[in-house]
């Protein structure tokens, strides 16, 4: 039976004058001519019913005319004799088929995405498989970037790394797939994310959980609106604040002064802000909350999210640091797992993408996803890595394979790391008697306090660096906090036991005690007064004063101690005696230490590093 395919793709090749080339029959075993072994087309439903070949044109000029609505995704592989519809149900439905399913099956410690659903020829993940056969093309290339695959790639570079990063560096070929308009192998992999992570819909993002925090804020408020959230969130709150024209709610966090740590959110805290704005004739537009912290501080999203949609408010959860949480029975429930609607992860942390690539997950149908995907293309890049985006579906390979079991050692490891430092003289260990109300803290995120020993946490890390070239994740005032990853070894671990009974030792037998560590009265987040909302401020003129004349002036800058990029100042806020006895209190702690150029924590967003002058808003 001959059958005419109006079919257009963004398969490889060559371009042709318009011909088909035939590429196999859906059998198992289908055409084994190089670089026809699978492919992306779109193809009218009804023409599937009695076709027994597929055919293929490569880059046709066409598919631009087509209106995507008529068609239905289908993937064709090697080995796979299927043919999978691409989904082009509305997302409620969608959610009853995906979201519902996954969300139970992660609750119940079942992630496990069997790759044969899957299938590559080569048994990879689709984006790598899809990068792989790219890179593998004897291609004649006339397009960015302009190291031509390597060709022309810089020698202190490749000295470094190799030519072989560079010939995987690879624009959005037709092949690849484009971020903004996923098909093929990209939407394959953020499929098999969404599936894993338990979302209804999953983004990869290669602009940080910066960029994902920016999007999700900018998808639930617009200009004017109200947005609950505590006064401790990261710096890309503040300024999807600015993009976006919300007002924010702040909830002031519990403060613990011994360790000079802010903690998480209390269910209560919500409900108060809720109850607030409602007095006023307002509703909130979202609630957002960080959880885990940066060391590793667990809210009870469960009861928030519950709170949050009995008042029909999204909830969007900064889980950063959180991208492994399921996924064993001693990590606490992911932000998803507790009914957050839109939660950002920072796959490159915990799990083993590389630095700067995140995931964006979305779960219910309270938040409008199409909202999402142009707050996404207004804050992307239009050039995005395909390696970093082959990282994030590596990383999630990874972790499918054995998500159950992935994070044994690491476990094992950190629990043993913990064990030994309790019984080193002068340690403290941060633990949920810390913070009563927060009775959940993340196993693998460990911090030890040094003021028992006369040190801050600057001095002791300056010692554990010179003696033991030990590299801590955070340093603070009073304490240290350490990662423990799927990449941690014994060795490292006995190497840090090692360096901290030196420091121990040391300090005890230099009676290092009479020297006492300020403790610490200035909780920086207790007095805020805002006169002007982030993006009124951040459009308003300004001027530079000495920091002695900015008392009771309007902030013009952002000022924030990184890491943990947690923002002291805010514009918009006026400049309290508080906040400026605690950035310099900052400052000078990072400069107890011998050589300050170890510090691994600066001021970030001022215009004078050394906190001499201050830019405030002139009014």
């Amino acid at each position: 039976m001959a059958v005419t395919l109006p079919i257009a793709s963004t398969g490889t090749g060559i371009p042709s004058s318009g011909e088909f080339q035939r590429l196999g029959r859906l059998e198992p075993k289908l055409s084994h001519k190089p670089r026809k072994h699978f492919g992306w087309p779109f193809i009218n439903d009804r023409h599937l019913l009695n076709c027994k070949c597929v055919w293929h044109i490569y880059r046709s000029r066409n598919l631009k005319k087509l209106k995507p609505r008529h068609f239905s995704y289908c993937k064709i592989a090697a080995e796979d004799s299927s043919l999978s519809e691409r989904n082009n149900m509305e997302p409620e439905n969608r959610q009853d088929r995906i979201g519902i399913e996954t969300f139970k099956s992660v609750t119940k410690n079942k992630n496990f995405v069997p790759d044969s659903q899957f299938a590559q020829p080569d048994g990879l993940p689709p984006l790598v498989s899809a990068l792989k056969a790219s890179a593998k093309q004897n291609a004649a290339s006339f397009h960015f970037p302009g190291h031509n695959r390597g060709r022309a790639a810089p020698s202190s570079l490749t000295q470094l790394i190799g030519l072989r990063p560079f010939t995987y560096d690879l624009p959005e070929l037709p092949e690849l797939g484009n971020l903004y308009s996923p098909e093929g192998p990209i939407l394959e992999a953020q499929k098999q994310a969404a599936k894993l992570f338990g979302a209804l819909e999953t983004w990869f993002l290669v602009g940080g959980t910066t960029c994902g925090i920016q999007a999700a804020i900018m998808a639930t408020c617009s200009p004017g609106d109200y947005l609950i959230l505590p006064r401790n969130s990261h710096i890309s709150a503040i300024s999807a604040m600015v993009l976006s024209g919300a007002i924010p709610k702040y909830i002031i966090p519990e403060y613990n002064c011994d360790w000079d740590i802010a903690g998480g959110v209390i269910p209560s805290q919500v409900e108060k802000a809720i109850n607030e704005l409602e007095k006023d004739g307002r509703k909130a537009a979202a609630v957002f909350v960080t959880s885990p912290t940066y060391h590793g501080i667990c809210s009870n999203l469960s009861e928030i999210s519950n709170l949050c949609h009995y008042h029909e408010i999204p909830l969007i959860v900064d889980e950063a640091h959180g991208a492994h949480l399921g996924f064993h029975p001693q990590l606490p429930f992911s932000a998803l797992q507790q009914g957050a609607d839109l939660a950002v992860q920072s796959t490159h942390k915990v799990l083993c993408s590389l630095t700067q690539s995140s995931m964006l997950h979305l779960s219910g149908n309270i938040v409008d996803r199409e909202r999402i995907c142009r707050c996404l293309q207004t804050l992307q890049s239009t050039s995005p890595s395909n390696l970093l985006l082959a990282s994030l579906d590596a990383a999630r390979a990874q972790l499918n394979e054995n998500p159950e079991a992935i994070f044994n050692e690491a476990l094992d490891l950190a629990t043993e790391l913990k064990n030994l430092i309790k019984s080193i003289p002068g340690i403290s260990v941060l633990d949920s008697s810390s913070f009563p109300n927060f009775p959940v803290i993340e196993p693998l995120r460990l911090t030890f306090g040094f003021w028992q020993l006369g040190l801050s946490g600057y001095e002791a890390d300056e010692m554990l660096y010179r003696e033991q070239m030990i590299i801590c994740e955070l340093v603070g005032i009073r304490s240290i906090t350490f990662a423990v990853n799927l990449g941690t070894c014994r060795e490292h671990i006995q190497r840090l036991v090692s360096g901290i009974k030196h420091v121990s030792s040391t300090s005890l037998s230099v009676g290092n005690l009479v020297k006492r560590v300020e403790h610490s009265a200035l909780v920086p987040f207790t007095d805020i007064n805002i006169s002007l909302n982030p993006r009124e401020a951040f459009f308003s003129g300004k001027r530079k004063v000495g920091i002695s004349e900015s008392l009771g002036k309007i902030c013009g800058e952002l000022i924030c101690p990184y890491p943990p990029g947690i923002p002291v100042m805010i514009p918009g806020e006026i400049i309290t005696e508080r906040a400026l006895d605690y950035l310099l209190r900052i400052r000078s702690s990072s400069r107890e230490a011998t050589d300050p150029s170890l510090s691994s924590t600066v001021i970030v967003g001022a215009s004078d590093p050394l906190l001499s002058s201050i830019i405030i808003c002139d009014l």
